[in-house]
């Protein structure tokens, strides 16, 4: 199932809703992951265009996460075409989809889709500390929030007085740079004042938005902590139980998600060749789509096998970026 048998369904879905679709979902076949980032607004501006201000908009998402600020400006951009805004999470929308979610009026979950923390994490900073990789390549360590904190914590059980105190930031800052410290906990208090906002319409009472962002951000423990459908209903989220009608449809939808991006198939630059020594490929990475139109997050370029050692295979990347998809 591509977009074009989507469209049924997601038409069937906005008959039975009365609202509008649109679907962010990001890749997590291995080795071409992708997340929530700032160029996905363009494919997002053309969508909401085409659709006009309209009284509601669903929004399915399936993400692992990604920029907290592009998820902030996506989750704004889409409340400025509607007055009513739901977010479907077939399986899951993790960090900075969770964010996106909490600027909804109410969050449509599956038996089995998960919410999680929302603490920021920093992957790739030139200043992160650096670690050799498998192959010898040089890699920057992710840093986290809630991993720094943990560890502050538990020292802190342990020290007493200013100057004790002083000689564990001391040593933190060695081990990973102040400016990258710096960053992660500006980052956090960030993202407490997006996820403040944006919580508001959805949870009116201030001392529950409090216990909610704290959980979010701090008292879960952990980056991979998740949270179900009974468990956000408990902490004072709306939640929506689909219907098994919807649930169906939901269904159909992520196994077309899966297909399309080839979810579960090992990924190597090698089985691009099928037997040629050399071609082209596109791979489609990630979508964002309505009943109307699809973008696909694409990477193209070609691979061919090395003319020295037939044993490795060579590839070059011409384009990598969203493009309409047929």
């Amino acid at each position: 199932m591509n977009h074009a048998a989507r469209t049924a369904v997601y038409k069937q879905i906005e008959s039975e809703r009365k609202t509008k679709i649109l679907a962010l979902v990001t890749g997590e076949r291995v080795g071409l992951e992708t997340q929530i980032a700032r160029d996905a607004v363009g494919p997002f501006v053309s969508l909401l265009d085409q659709i006009g201000p309209t009284p509601k908009i669903s929004l399915i998402l399936d993400t692992n996460g990604g920029q907290t600020s592009a998820a902030w400006r996506l989750i704004n951009l889409i409340r400025s075409f509607c007055d009513e805004l739901e977010v479907i999470i077939p399986t899951k929308a993790m960090s900075a989809g969770t964010l996106m979610a909490l600027g909804a009026d109410r969050i449509v979950m599956t038996k089995q889709a998960a919410l999680g923390p929302i603490d920021p994490s920093l992957d790739g900073h030139p200043l992160s500390p650096e670690v050799t990789g498998p192959t010898g390549q040089k890699l920057r360590l992710s840093v986290s929030a809630e991993a720094i904190r943990g560890y502050l914590d538990e020292v802190k059980k342990d020290v007493n007085g200013p100057e004790a105190l002083a000689s564990v930031w001391m040593h933190l800052a060695n081990q990973i740079h102040p400016v990258v410290l710096g960053d992660i906990f500006r980052l956090g208090g960030q993202i407490r004042a997006m996820a403040t906002e944006l919580i508001k319409r959805q949870v009116p009472d201030s001392a529950k938005q409090a216990d909610i962002i704290q959980l979010l951000c701090s008292d879960s423990g952990s980056h991979d902590f998740t949270i179900n459908r009974r468990k956000a209903a408990e902490i004072g989220l709306n939640v929506e139980k689909p219907s098994a009608a919807l649930y169906g449809l939901l269904s159909q939808i992520i196994k077309s998600y899966e297909g399309e991006l080839a979810t579960f198939q090992p990924f190597s630059f090698g089985s691009l060749l099928g037997g040629q020594t050399q071609a082209n490929f596109k791979l489609v990475r990630g979508l964002v789509e309505s009943s109307q139109d699809c973008y696909g997050f694409v990477t193209e370029g070609t691979v061919a096998l090395n003319p020295v050692n037939q044993q490795q295979v060579n590839h070059q990347t011409d384009f990598e970026g969203w493009r309409k998809l047929p």
